[in-house]
């Protein structure tokens, strides 16, 4: 058992203060709030004190050290195993007893929304980086630039806070029970629950219901902020991916609502979709994307629809912008174009709407407010592959996949690169090998891009 030691009982206080002054808790829970940690770092009493003069340092890094000291002092004790997993899992607990509860952040945000769109997302995003589900300090060291094109600047990003596996976790996780509860990590269940040693633990989640398309779904931020607010709209159902004509009716509603955010949706077939297939859900936030920024270089009529605007985006894709002030026109032309390009074969082009009862067309769908019109872009993909290209013959080359070979998923569409954090170590390594003449192909940790 953890001594009752006052290293330990300072830190439960310094982190009853950041909470207090972060507006997660107020006075009066504070006691509350302390006992609940205290029971988790099995400390049989808490002194409280006065709350310490506002620190001056960043408070995701404040946080991020009492934390850390948290956990290594429950390792130490024996609580916790001293894994990457075990320690996120834990600290996610002890902020778990510091973070309002769904129905007090339901009720902040639609106070908010009465006021202002803007103001409830910027607080809603504020307190899940202040209960730290948004790991601000992690994100933070995500590295980011642009690189010119002729399509216009392309973002690029090596993210590092999404955490690597242990390979002690991951031992752990081949001999847990499998359990169906919840059924994925989009899951609306996931609020509150616990975690294990398969999935992570997310007492500090909160979603704020949406009504899309005539039913509630839910909104949430997606911890590792691939871009500025950027956030998950989910389904209340646990069913599969589909782009029909209601997936447009919803992303209207939701830029309806909030005006200031995009978004979109990962197509509904392997190889051109997400990495989650199994629970519709869409992307969205407070960014714009160089798709966005790019030109019609072509207009065209479409003669169902004469209050829509159409033409081809100039862009490294083959993409098709809509846009009208019409919501309901909008919705029914970009079904419209979907129906026509799931039949759509081209077989000069290599395009195949099916071979052997599979399909392979779809389309990513994106969604703005554009001034007071509603634009949505629809890029058309196609998933089929070949024996030389298993990833897809409409995807990145097996020459460049030790770059990255993962989908080309929504993101990615819109110009933004999400590089893995390997690529960190390994380019630096990279350099100094290029500039000192060293044999690239010798060295393991790079060998994977000496032909490049």
């Amino acid at each position: 058992m953890l001594p009752d030691n006052e290293q330990v009982n300072e830190l439960i206080a310094s982190l009853c203060d950041y909470a207090e002054e972060r507006g997660l808790i107020t006075r009066d829970d504070r006691v509350w709030a302390a006992n609940a940690i205290c029971e988790d770092m099995r400390m049989s009493s808490f002194a409280d004190r006065a709350p310490a003069a506002r620190s001056a340092e960043a408070p995701e890094l404040r946080l991020e050290k009492i934390l850390n000291a948290l956990c290594d002092a429950a390792a130490a004790a024996g609580i916790i195993p001293d894994t990457a997993s075990s320690r996120d899992n834990f600290d996610t607990r002890l902020m778990g007893h510091l973070t309002p509860r769904p129905s007090s952040v339901s009720a902040r945000f639609a106070a908010d929304a009465a006021v202002s769109p803007r103001l409830a997302t910027d607080n809603f995003y504020r307190m899940c980086r202040d209960c730290n589900y948004i790991r601000a300090s992690r994100v933070a060291r995500d590295l980011r630039w642009s690189v010119p094109s002729v399509y216009g600047d392309i973002d690029i990003s090596i993210n590092m806070s999404k955490p690597e596996k242990d390979p002690r976790d991951i031992a752990a996780a081949l001999n847990a029970p499998k359990s169906g509860y919840p059924a994925c990590l989009l899951c609306h269940e996931n609020v509150g629950y616990p975690g294990s040693v398969t999935a992570p633990a997310r007492q500090n989640l909160r979603q704020i219901a949406l009504p899309l398309g005539g039913e509630n779904w839910y909104m949430q931020y997606s911890p590792y902020v691939y871009y500025n607010e950027h956030c998950i709209v989910l389904s209340p159902r646990h069913e599969p991916m589909r782009i029909s004509h209601d997936t447009f009716v919803r992303l209207l509603d939701f830029v309806a609502a909030l005006p200031h955010y995009f978004i979109g949706s990962n197509a509904d077939l392997p190889v051109v979709g997400g990495s989650i297939l199994t629970h519709e859900h869409f992307q969205g936030g407070r960014y714009t994307f160089p798709m966005a920024r790019a030109s019609v270089e072509k207009p065209f009529l479409l003669s169902n629809h004469s209050d829509v605007n159409a033409g081809i985006v100039k862009w490294p894709m083959s993409v098709i912008r809509l846009s009208s002030y019409n919501r309901a026109s909008l919705s029914a032309a970009c079904a419209e174009v979907l129906k026509k390009w799931r039949a759509y074969t081209d077989e000069q082009a290599g395009i195949f709407a099916q071979t052997d009862g599979i399909p392979h067309n779809t389309i990513t769908p994106i969604a703005r407010m554009n001034g007071s019109q509603y634009e949505c872009d629809l890029v058309l993909r196609n998933n089929i592959t070949s024996e030389d290209r298993p990833f897809g013959i409409f995807h990145p080359a097996p020459a460049l996949h030790h770059i990255k070979k993962e989908n080309i998923g929504l993101i990615e569409v819109m110009g933004l690169a999400v590089l893995p954090a390997r690529l960190a170590t390994e380019l630096s390594i990279l350099r100094d090998a290029m500039l000192s003449g060293a044999d690239i192909a010798a060295d393991k940790r790079i060998a994977s891009h000496a032909d490049w």
